[in-house]
């Protein structure tokens, strides 16, 4: 099939997705809802790109820079955005909903080239289009297509051989979802380990990480994000951070954990996913050997890179947003599976069977989306809306959601979390956590507390922190 026609495919694919998840989104979330978002992380990036666009930098609360984003790429996109077009919120959902198209046409390629046959590139992108993760994605306000968009990117240059750009695309990857780094070194280990592409696998790759790391450095002590800082809960980062458990729970109970979690989401994802990815490695690696093996091997690696490094949730956490950014490849390599048939009609039986499987958990993903669009809406944007008539310009909140309260509001905000208040941090290590947070306002003194679980506080007396 002619790539015109094949594009068109890929576009009707993800055009009804995105369809049968907007119309869930308005008989469930309201007409509101037509512009929300499933997570209060989505208004954290929001916020740092209004902020940027505005011209006060990478800052949360006005003239405090903070490295609280997990995925400046994403953040500095919207910013982007914002400058050139407005702050409204529909750049978001054009932004998500083109990666998603875009990754979905790499997938075609990525496919096309490892198996060289059209029809099992087109069942990759159509597969990659209708799939709910990729739909969730896409109208989420969160980085997770572009991720996907730049791994698969990567993954199809160095394909072609194109080892500079695979490091220039799997670097921009790992600041749009840092557990894309991971790739970095399978990358380079597929291929010949010369001294010239060493420096450009390895080189190029930190060289676009080193300015987010500095400024880290520089903002908050330590190479990782806050957001990272704030969330991690063992491994080797957290050990090295002084987070302390028993040596069984980091080398084999997690790992474990995390690896039934990893193959229940593919199995939710396509039924037949993680019956035909073992089998699509074993011909990748007949066909192509490590150059295309080793890369395609962070499907095995990913949860126990996830579990021993960095914890925070699993592989499915959020509708897989951990993750998102290698379903295209998963997707590439099952199908690759298929290829070795020769007879015609059981390949394409296969692959109608494929999409089938793809498009069946589409229904409740759209459920799904539409109701934690309905909870933000309802507790954190109506918040919003509230702190913005009810409080004085100059109150400053003490938050465990900062999104769209703060989005909204136009509020100085504490997170007592730790995402955009990094030096909340090492109090909520202490032996009880919520006595932590309370020692460190009673210092600080917010003139208004909230929370937005289980509900609100907002009527604390003013310069008075409450005790939530």
């Amino acid at each position: 099939m002619k790539g015109r026609a094949a594009a068109g495919l890929i576009l009707a694919g993800l055009a009804a997705a995105l369809g049968l998840y907007l119309l869930r989104e308005r008989q469930i979330a309201g007409p509101l809802g037509a512009s929300g978002f499933p997570l209060d992380d989505s208004w954290i990036h929001l916020q740092f790109a209004r902020n940027l666009a505005e011209g006060r930098g990478f800052t949360y609360n006005p003239g405090v820079s903070v490295p609280g984003s997990t995925a400046p790429l994403w953040t500095l996109l919207l910013a982007g955005l914002f400058a050139i077009a407005g702050a409204h919120l529909a750049w978001v959902k054009v932004a998500g909903v083109a990666a998603a198209v875009g990754s979905a046409w790499l997938a075609r390629r990525l496919a096309m080239q490892w198996t060289g046959e059209p029809l099992l590139g087109l069942g990759a992108g159509l597969a990659t289009a209708l799939s709910a993760p990729m739909a969730w994605g896409a109208l989420s306000g969160m980085e997770v297509t572009l991720a996907a968009l730049l791994v698969t990117g990567a993954l199809c240059a160095h394909a072609s051989g194109r080892v500079t750009l695979a490091g220039l695309l799997i670097g921009a990857a790992a600041l749009a979802r840092p557990e894309s780094v991971l790739l970095v070194p399978l990358l380079w280990l597929g291929g010949p380990l010369t001294l010239k592409r060493s420096l450009a696998s390895l080189g190029i790759p930190v060289a676009v990480l080193s300015p987010w790391i500095a400024f880290n450095l520089w903002t908050a002590g330590t190479p990782l994000p806050a957001t990272a800082a704030a969330k991690i809960e063992g491994g080797l980062v957290g050990l090295l951070a002084g987070t302390r458990e028993p040596v069984a729970e980091t080398l084999f109970g997690r790992p474990w954990r995390f690896e039934a979690e990893w193959a229940a989401w593919l199995v939710s994802v396509d039924v037949l996913l993680p019956i035909l990815i073992l089998p699509g490695l074993w011909i990748l690696w007949r066909r192509h050997g490590r150059s295309a093996l080793l890369p395609a091997s962070i499907l095995l690696l990913h949860p126990l890179g996830m579990a021993l490094l960095a914890p925070y949730r699993g592989p499915a956490f959020q509708e897989g947003r951990y993750s998102i950014q290698l379903l295209p490849l998963a997707i590439c390599v099952a199908v690759t599976a298929l290829s070795p048939s020769d007879q015609g009609w059981l390949r394409r039986a296969i692959v109608v069977l494929f999409l089938a499987a793809s498009v069946v958990p589409l229904w409740s993903g759209a459920g799904r989306y539409a109701w934690a669009v309905q909870n933000i809406d309802a507790m954190q944007v109506h918040l919003g809306h509230w702190v913005s008539e009810h409080t004085p310009p100059g109150a400053r909140l003490a938050l465990n959601d900062v999104g769209a309260i703060v989005y909204l509001g136009r509020r100085e905000a504490v997170d007592v979390m730790g995402l955009v208040t990094p030096a909340i941090i090492p109090y909520r290590r202490e032996a009880t956590p919520w006595r932590g947070r309370t020692r460190w306002w009673s210092t600080r003194r917010p003139g208004i507390a909230g929370a937005g679980r289980p509900a609100p506080v907002l009527n604390a007396p003013e310069n008075e922190a409450a005790t939530l």
